[in-house]
């Protein structure tokens, strides 16, 4: 299917579905009407676009994947941060999974039944995953981890977890495994953020059990598998949230009463730019091309673009964020986080020196 039929058609049949939210907007309601878009979006068949086959998929390029999440985007149907986590998991579970175990895994993240985590940075390696310490000893046919992790998206709410362990020292010894978040051992903490929602948690591990046919991939292909699954998390998913963005730039235009044509302007320019490296992205991956640490660029644009249209909101509406409790004030305190989430503008700038422009360690 063409991608401009593929957006008509989904358009129209939109225009003729009501998947509006609801008046529950904590991140409870947030879930449950993700899964609830989800779960319509499955049936109809467009939730099944772009993925292959034999995890449930009606085949057809990614892209297509791209226009559905950028139509849900923007009519707000779904928070576009936790929508995206689809475009980083079951693509690493295809890669990486048993083909059993994936075909039977994905379609219940596509379908909304199930939510899943990223276990991968703990209290004492956050962007430094090489330092990793939660650790797997093999029992008999099974694994036996222990160890925590922190900052893990929605863990209060997934039925699974991409989970990255020890093995052996290095490198390496890396090893990922998928893993039934309620096994027993496992306990997770809710983490208030400051901008008031519980959506990061630390998760511990107590002696967890999981079946060696969990593994994703082979002992110490976990190194791989994260250098693989991070590009996606930098840069795929961010065309829902770009598209989340314009419609807060429309919401500015209209509410300012007196416009500062240079700021906006410049809030612009800062969204068409990432706008056009995502599209960029896009093409590479609609023509099988790996991605890798060239999308460090997408993260660094996406969370420049975000932080500087939410400072021209605060100038723009003075006192919607600093005076009063009001939807903008969440989100620009969402926003301050853009340059630490998915790792942190540091880090993508080192990315960039180094693995693209050949700069050197020093």
């Amino acid at each position: 299917m063409r991608t401009a039929e593929f957006r008509a058609d989904l358009v129209a049949w939109l225009d003729t579905h009501d998947l509006t939210p609801g008046a529950d907007h904590s991140l409870d309601g947030q879930v449950a009407q993700l899964g609830r878009v989800r779960r319509a979006l499955y049936e109809a068949g467009w939730m099944r676009y772009g993925w292959p086959e034999p995890v449930g998929g009606l085949g057809g390029p990614a892209v297509l994947r791209a226009v559905l999440g950028e139509e849900v985007a923007t009519r707000g149907l779904a928070e576009p941060g936790i929508y995206s986590m689809v475009e980083v998991l079951a693509p690493t579970l295809i890669s990486y999974a048993p083909p059993a175990l994936a075909a039977d895994m994905v379609p219940r993240l596509l379908d909304g039944s199930e939510q899943w985590c990223q276990g991968f940075s703990e209290p004492g390696s956050g962007s430094d995953l090489a330092s990793l310490s939660t650790r797997a000893e093999q029992r008999g046919d099974d694994w036996v981890v222990t160890g925590q992790k922190v900052w893990t998206s929605l863990a209060q709410y997934a039925a699974r977890c991409v989970l990255l362990t020890r093995t052996a020292p290095g490198h390496d010894g890396i090893t990922a495994f998928f893993v039934d978040m309620d096994s027993p051992g496992v306990t997770v903490r809710p983490l208030r953020t400051m901008h008031g929602v519980d959506e990061f948690a630390e998760v511990f591990f107590d002696e967890v059990v999981v079946p060696g046919d969990r593994m994703l991939g082979r002992p110490g292909d976990g190194w791989r598998l994260a250098m693989d699954l991070l590009p996606h998390e930098r840069s795929t998913c961010f065309w829902h949230r770009v598209a989340h963005l314009y419609t807060r730039l429309d919401r500015l235009l209209a509410e300012t009463r007196e416009r500062d044509d240079a700021a906006i302007g410049a809030a612009y320019l800062a969204l068409h730019t990432i706008r056009c490296r995502s599209h960029a992205t896009q093409r590479r991956l609609a023509d099988g091309k790996p991605l890798g640490p060239e999308t460090s660029i997408d993260k660094v644009l996406l969370a420049s673009a975000e932080q500087q249209l939410f400072d021209t909101v605060r100038d723009l509406l003075p006192g919607v964020v600093e005076l009063a409790d009001t939807p903008w004030r969440q989100e620009f305190l969402y926003a301050r986080a853009a340059t630490i989430y998915g790792g942190t503008a540091e880090i993508q700038r080192n990315i960039i020196a180094r693995r693209l422009l050949d700069l050197g360690k020093e």
